[in-house]
């Protein structure tokens, strides 16, 4: 037997069909038990949740952030442009504002609503109840953008590369077998499936780095890195491919990522990410019920400084990855052939590095863990889509149903959402690289939230309508220039006509700038918009006053353990900039 094949042989399908049966059984074990935990005298306090120790938090962070798109979107972009979009990876640092800055008000506000929040529930309570709903809305808009669409076109991506199945095939099989999976695992079931997934992937991941460094090296790690560094430096013009910064005009990456904005840019998109996003804030906020302030935040800030070490990896486990299969392209013999032209190719990166680099067996093992990646990802969609339409629409229009009449509702909701998704799929797959597409996606929402959450809570002079006018009008503007975006081709098109010629400021500027200007704006329109309406209440200002208790609970919550790691993360953050400069 070939050990080396580049094809997915024999073993590697019969380890993909055992270990996909494995995982059904795993995963039927796990809703089995938690069914049977919910039965009896407890399950109040376990339906509430519990706060799980700082390195479990740590890890749940780093799970709900590694999505399908790094696999293909990450290493794609990292064939095409090497560490230009590191700058959306090295944010072990912003993680730390999360639970240095957030958290603490975020608690603060969990004992005023004498309940676990969500995002929703805080816009709600310090603005208005349209604020909240509006939150929704923009979420619904989101997945059809930014999750489902973009998690269908990673599996027909990586099964077309990898196992040569038609994209198409792959695509809406993928959503088929997590509609199923939906149905009967429910979030036990896509809880099970990253636990499963993580440690797969994490080790996979690896594999592929060191042996393609090695097969690079011709049979040197380190030699391999050299001619992956020297190979990228020759590549755009010989711009090189290795710089996180790009100063000179003449760079064929100025126009994406023009200077030094473009760290400004990616913390824009961080900071709403990883401090505002329920998908993240969820993680840190578990607890029991009347539990000591102190002990939820040091727990809660430990297990953001946990994930800001986790957060370093996703450059090595995937980035770098697609660098060395540019850098294997460019000689013949490797077996992998790539047009950086192409998006589709690159995007193809990692599954041609699993497919040309793992030996036969781990390829399986290996695709198993993409698998449950996928389901996983598409499941946690599907299952928050089918909650927030009818939670947040539904109910409150049509009260008193049955439970089953809310979740077929539910159901035919999230259907709709991927039906729009596979539509939107031929528009996102001529918009560029995923990984880039899925950035410009987020730059048009970012500032928006970013703007409503931090003004809401670190100033207590702006009114529930400013924030109300700034959500709404901000995301209003983000949409009618994805519009342009796909008129213009993102801004390349050559527009004729007089309304196009007034209007280049607007369609034409670069998406990282835009972004930034976008920001400003409705920071200074929500500051406007305070002066000529109501003041908030007593109420909404004393959700976001500190006590000199809680102040005193905040300072006993961290030590020198909490110092010393953040200064840590923050150094190998610094380390990379500096190597990449």
């Amino acid at each position: 037997m070939n050990w080396s094949s580049h094809e997915f042989i024999w073993l590697d399908w019969v380890v993909l069909i055992v270990g996909l049966c494995g995982v059904v059984a795993a995963v039927w074990y796990a809703i089995w038990k938690d069914k049977k935990a919910q039965q009896g005298e407890d399950s109040s306090a376990y339906l509430f949740g519990k706060g799980e120790p700082w390195y479990v938090i740590g890890m749940a962070i780093f799970a709900a952030n590694i999505g399908s798109e790094h696999l293909v979107g990450l290493a794609g972009t990292g064939a095409k442009d090497g560490v230009g979009m590191a700058h959306w990876e090295m944010q072990g640092w912003m993680i730390l504002i999360l639970g240095w800055l957030f958290v603490p008000f975020y608690q603060l506000l969990i004992n005023k609503m004498g309940k676990i929040i969500t995002m929703p529930d805080f816009l709600k309570f310090r603005y208005t109840q349209r604020t909240g709903s509006w939150l929704s809305i923009i979420t619904l808009v989101a997945y059809v953008l930014t999750k489902v669409s973009v998690t269908a076109f990673t599996g027909g991506i990586f099964f077309k590369f990898l196992l040569g199945i038609p994209f198409w095939y792959g695509a809406i099989g993928l959503i088929a077998i997590t509609a199923v999976f939906t149905v009967f695992g429910g979030m036990k079931g896509v809880m099970t499936l990253s636990t499963i997934q993580t440690p797969i992937l994490i080790v996979g991941s690896f594999l592929v780095l060191f042996l393609g460094l090695n097969m690079l090296g011709d049979g040197s790690i380190t030699q391999g890195w050299s001619n992956m560094m020297a190979v990228c430096n020759a590549a755009h013009e010989g711009y090189g491919t290795t710089h996180m910064f790009h100063t000179n005009p003449g760079d064929p990456m100025y126009p994406q990522f023009p200077g030094y904005v473009v760290f400004l840019g990616a913390s824009i998109i961080g900071f709403w990410y990883w401090c505002t996003d329920q998908h993240i804030v969820q993680r840190v906020l578990g607890q029991v019920p009347g539990e000591d302030n102190k002990e939820v935040m040091k727990r809660a800030r430990r297990g953001t400084i946990a994930a800001g070490f986790f957060k370093i990896l996703p450059c090595f486990m995937f980035l770098i990855p697609g660098m060395i299969a540019y850098a294997l392209s460019q000689n013949p013999d490797s077996g992998i052939v790539m047009d950086i032209t192409n998006h589709e190719s690159t995007d193809g990166a990692f599954a041609m590095m699993v497919k040309n680099i793992l030996p036969a067996g781990i390829k399986g093992i290996v695709t198993i863990g993409f698998v449950c990646a996928l389901v996983a990802s598409l499941a946690a969609f599907f299952n928050s889509c089918a909650t927030l339409f009818t939670e947040d629409f539904y109910k409150p229009m049509k009260k008193g149903m049955s439970e089953a009449h809310y979740v077929f509702v539910g159901r035919c909701a999230t259907v709709v959402v991927v039906l729009l998704g596979l539509a939107w799929m031929p528009i996102m797959m001529n918009m560029g690289n995923l990984y880039s597409y899925l950035q410009d996606i987020q730059s048009l929402i970012a500032p928006a939230m970013v703007a409503v959450f931090t003004l809401g809570i670190f100033s207590k002079k702006i009114t529930p309508k400013a924030g109300e006018w700034g959500l709404i009008g901000g995301f209003l503007i983000g949409m009618v220039r994805l519009v342009t975006n796909v008129v213009t081709e993102s801004g390349k098109a050559a527009m004729d006509g007089a309304f196009w010629d007034a209007t280049t400021w607007f369609w034409q500027t670069n998406w990282l700038i835009f972004e930034c200007w976008l920001l400003l704006f409705i920071i200074v329109l929500m500051v406007a918009v305070s002066f000529f309406t109501p003041a908030p209440s007593k109420e909404q200002i004393d959700a976001i006053t500190f006590s000199s208790d809680f102040k005193q609970s905040i300072k006993e919550s961290w030590g020198a353990f909490d110092i010393i790691g953040t200064l840590v993360v923050i150094g190998l953050c610094a380390s990379f900039y500096f190597y990449f400069w």
